[in-house]
C-alpha cells in the first residue's frame, strides 16, 4: 500500500532540515509525496464589475492594483520554491511520486485543511519557519499542525550523524494504545540494515503518590504490589521490543526512572538518536482533536533530533 506524505515547505532552514531528515525516516520506496507551500498573503476579492471578466474590474485603485501585482509576484516566488524542493525530493527518491501545490493564506490552516482532505499517513514539518526566534522552541505553525492534524506528524530536524552511520531510533512506550501505535509505526517502516532501536519506558516515582492521594484503594494496591508494577513495566517494554525484533530490527529494551518529558529527550541525545517516536491522544470526539499529550508536546518541543508523534485514525474513520 502506497504511503502518503504531506511535506510543508517554506524554504526556511527548518524546512530544509525536514527534507534532509526524510533520508533517515525509513519511508521506503512506495511513497506519494506532496510538497505544500503557502504564501502568507491576504487580499480582498475584486469588486463586481460590469465587464465580462470579474477578476479584472473596469476600475482598480492604483494602490490595490499594486498590491495585487505584489501578491502575484510573491505567489510565483513560493511556487518556484515548491518546485525546486519537489525536484530535489524526486532526485533523492527516484521511486517516489512527487507533486507540489501552492496556496495563499495561513500556513498552518492550509496544511491542516489539505491534510484533512488528502488524508496522508504522515505530515512532515520543520521545527521552525522563517519567523522562529529560538532553536529549542517549536515554531507556532509547526506547533499548530502538530496539535491539530488528524494524522501522524513528524517534526524534522537535520540529521547530525554521518551519512553512513546506522539510523538510531528511540520509541517511548507506556502501555497505552498511542504507544502501541508508535511501536507499530516503527515496525512497518523500511529501515536500512543495521538500524538500532531503543524501546524506553519511564517510571515516574511521583505518579503513585498522586494516584494514592486521589484514590485510596489504588494507593493500597500500589503499596502491596510495587514490585509487580515494575515487573509489568519490564514485560511491557520487552513485548514491544519483541514486536520490533520481529520486523528485523536490532532492539534494546530500557526502563528508566524520572520525568518522561526529560528522560526521553536526554536519552535521545545520549544515544545520538535520529528520531523519537511517541504516541498521541486519539480523536473520539471533536474536542479531542485539539488535545496533544503533554509528554508528546514537550518532547517535540525540546528534542534536538526529529520527533514523530504517531496517531491512529479514529474508529469512526477506519
Amino acid at each position: 500500500m502506497k504511503m502518503r506524505v504531506l511535506i510543508a515547505y517554506d524554504g526556511s532552514e527548518g524546512a530544509e532540515a525536514a527534507l534532509a531528515d526524510q533520508q533517515r525516516a525509513g519511508l521506503g520506496n512506495n511513497v506519494e509525496a506532496l510538497i505544500l507551500s503557502v504564501a502568507e498573503l491576504w487580499l480582498p476579492p475584486p469588486p463586481p464589475s460590469s465587464g465580462v471578466d470579474e477578476s479584472f474590474p473596469l476600475y482598480t485603485p492604483p494602490g490595490l492594483k499594486s498590491a495585487r501585482e505584489h501578491v502575484a509576484e510573491a505567489i510565483e516566488q513560493v511556487r518556484s520554491l515548491a518546485k525546486d524542493a519537489g525536484a530535489r525530493v524526486q532526485e533523492t527518491f527516484p521511486s517516489w511520486k512527487v507533486g507540489t501545490e501552492v496556496y495563499t493564506g495561513s500556513p498552518a490552516w492550509e496544511v491542516i485543511n489539505k491534510s484533512d482532505k488528502w488524508e496522508p499517513n504522515l505530515v512532515v514539518v520543520g521545527s521552525q519557519g522563517r519567523s522562529a526566534l529560538g532553536r529549542l522552541f517549536l515554531g507556532s505553525v509547526s506547533q499548530k499542525i502538530l496539535t491539530e492534524a488528524r494524522c501522524s506528524v513528524r517534526v524534522g530536524r537535520r540529521p547530525t550523524a554521518p551519512d553512513r552511520a546506522p539510523v538510531r531510533v528511540l520509541v517511548g512506550v507506556d502501555g497505552s494504545p498511542g504507544a502501541e501505535a508508535a511501536v507499530q509505526a516503527v515496525a512497518k517502516r523500511e529501515w536500512p540494515f543495521g538500524t538500532e532501536v531503543s524501546v524506553i519506558a519511564v517510571e515516574d516515582p511521583t505518579v503513585p503518590t498522586v494516584l494514592g492521594n486521589l484514590i485510596p484503594r489504588v494507593a493500597k494496591w500500589i503499596g502491596e504490589s510495587e514490585e509487580g508494577d515494575h515487573q509489568w513495566v519490564r514485560k511491557m517494554v520487552e513485548a514491544s521490543a519483541e514486536d520490533l525484533r520481529g520486523a528485523g530490527l536490532d532492539v534494546s529494551p530500557v526502563v528508566k526512572e524520572g520525568d518522561a518529558k526529560k528522560v526521553l529527550v536526554d536519552e535521545a541525545k545520549r544515544l545520538g538518536a535520529d528520531c523519537i517516536f511517541v504516541g498521541s491522544t486519539g480523536f473520539s470526539n471533536r474536542l479531542e482533536r485539539f488535545l496533544l499529550g503533554s509528554v508528546s508536546a514537550a518532547v517535540a518541543n525540546r528534542a534536538e533530533c526529529s520527533v514523530e508523534v504517531v496517531r491512529n485514525k479514529p474508529a469512526s474513520e477506519v
